[in-house]
């Protein structure tokens, strides 16, 4: 009886345990091989799925995104940037790189390129001396974005993400990062590059290098390793030793933008990599039991207004929503009703343009807030009989006050006079 209940014991404490480091909608969720992983909605940053995606690990080249977005923020793309032996002298061996030359010229769009494509070491390094200086200064500027981002588990050494035991982040804070990245249109389109064509320089010949993110590349082989994702737009791959195998990848099916992280991952049975398979698996995961839902119109009308200085033509005024509202909600919601919460501002009152914010109309669904503005559907003109009203209301106050005053003084004098006799 006493190993019986031992047994139950141990099994109730092992799910506690193992079960709490996964979180998922739905009892599909898939069993993947990465150390860590993270699946989130990109336009509120709902999580779907999540292991360990708090854990410290080490992120290879998918630093290599931040080191882009830094460029894009600091230079102009047509900038030329001459290639110093610092920058290319430092790196150590076994780790890629385009095989940039001293003194070589190209622009910064030609290394944001080779960065992104073939994740070149030598030009993060020649992107992080041409902006700070230095890869030390340049380190400093990527934790200051870091901060800004809220990136609470993530600290950053070097612009390639070549190993450093300082050198650290977790699934989340990469997600959340790639949402940032993802919002320039710039990056979207070289971080989805199947392969860029450098022309040539004062030093080299063209070259041409193909992507290392496998999702991009099609292929109609039937195989276990055509890794190939049709929905896939992004990504950025990564590897080192103690990393193992990193990919930060998104991907847009109707409508529906998932970001994933996937850290720590090693090889499946017969050689398959578990990085694409597992981002495959969690991204099929989110389509199969997720869809955007389009809840309210552009223009539909939220509710009405009375305005109460308004003309008799115009006082009655509907508030339309400013934006559609699309949602994220599982495929088990599709024919839930979900009830808004209406909020117009205090003390509305005429004149109203057309189009002018009144008010605000929010959806909580999940523990995520959709909203959009609610506009005046039409101008409110001032009513002129109201304002007529008014005036004389004004007007009868002030006499009135006027004659109390006059009634109080007088009544005090002939008191006082009383007082006298």
């Amino acid at each position: 009886m006493r190993i019986k209940k031992l047994l139950i014991f141990l099994i109730i404490l092992f799910l506690i345990v193992f079960g709490s480091s996964i979180s998922y909608a739905t009892s599909d969720a898939p069993n993947i091989a990465s150390e860590a992983a993270i699946l989130i909605d990109s336009s509120s940053k709902k999580i779907l799925y999540s292991k360990s995606s708090d854990v410290r690990m080490y992120p290879a080249s998918t630093t290599k995104i931040l080191t882009a977005i830094l460029t894009l923020e600091n230079c102009n793309l047509s900038d030329v940037v001459s290639v110093p032996y610092e920058a290319i002298s430092s790196i150590p061996s076994g780790y890629t790189t385009a095989a940039l030359q001293a003194g070589e010229q190209l622009t910064i769009e030609q290394l944001l390129q080779i960065l992104l494509v073939h994740s070149a070491n030598d030009a993060a390094n020649v992107l992080a001396y041409h902006i700070s200086g230095s890869i030390d200064a340049f380190s400093d500027l990527m934790n200051n974005k870091v901060a800004e981002l809220g990136l609470v588990n993530t600290h950053f050494t070097n612009p390639s993400g070549i190993h450093n035991e300082n050198h650290y982040s977790s699934a989340y804070d990469l997600a959340i990062l790639m949402k940032y990245c993802m919002q320039n249109t710039t990056f979207r389109k070289f971080a989805g590059l199947k392969y860029c064509i450098i022309p040539a320089t004062n030093k080299s010949e063209e070259r041409v290098f193909n992507t290392t993110n496998e999702l991009l590349i099609d292929n109609n082989n039937n195989v276990a390793s055509n890794y190939y994702y049709k929905y896939a737009i992004a990504g950025k791959t990564g590897y080192t030793t103690a990393a193992k195998n990193c990919l930060v990848s998104v991907s847009n099916k109707d409508n529906l933008e998932l970001i994933c992280v996937v850290l720590g991952a090693d090889m499946y049975p017969n050689n398959l990599s578990a990085k694409f398979i597992d981002t495959k698996s969690l991204f099929d995961y989110g389509y199969n039991n997720y869809v955007i839902k389009k809840l309210r119109d552009k223009n539909a009308i939220a509710t009405q207004v009375e305005i109460l200085n308004g003309t008799e033509q115009t006082h009655n005024l509907d508030a339309l929503i400013a934006e559609d509202i699309d949602v994220l909600i599982s495929q088990d919601n599709l024919d839930a009703e979900f009830s808004p919460e209406i909020k117009i501002d205090e003390n509305l009152l005429a004149p109203i343009a057309k189009g002018k914010i009144i008010g605000k109309i929010t959806y909580n669904i999940d523990g995520i807030e959709y909203s959009s503005d609610l506009i005046a559907s039409h101008s409110v003109e001032k009513s002129s009989a109201l304002t007529l009203i008014v005036q004389i209301l004004l007007i009868i106050l002030i006499l009135f006050f006027l004659y109390k005053l006059l009634f109080d003084t007088d009544s005090r004098k002939k008191s006082h006079r009383k007082k006298r006799y």
